[in-house]
């Protein structure tokens, strides 16, 4: 499989793109590249992905109440796959409640 960074650099359209573009279009391609054919993941994939590619965020939170609550969601999905959309919303509501995000903001402060 071609990685990522090289997939991004081919996408005409973000030759010129800004960091934000740039940050988005490669979380829709780590999820396109997991996604079966129909465009979705299982939950298990969901979560592998969540662990190999979204770990400094998710560190440390396991064992706090928001996080569990996040991951029983998905668990009580009753289909067996999320789309990107679902995805995308499970990445956002993880990234709130992270000790990382945290330390990013304090970044703009110092």
């Amino acid at each position: 499989s071609t990685p990522i960074a090289k997939q991004l650099a081919s996408i005409k359209a973000l030759e010129k793109g800004s960091d934000l573009e740039k940050a988005f279009a490669t979380a829709a391609l780590v999820y396109n590249n997991s996604a079966d054919p129909e465009g979705k993941l299982s939950k298990a994939e969901a979560k592998s992905l969540l662990q190999t590619q979204f770990s400094n965020f998710i560190q440390g939170q396991e064992n706090k109440p928001k996080y569990q609550e996040v991951i029983s969601a998905l668990d009580e999905e009753p289909e067996n796959k999320i789309d990107f959309e679902d995805f995308m919303i499970l990445l956002v509501s993880l990234s709130l409640m992270s000790d990382l995000l945290q330390e990013i903001k304090n970044m703009k402060t110092t």
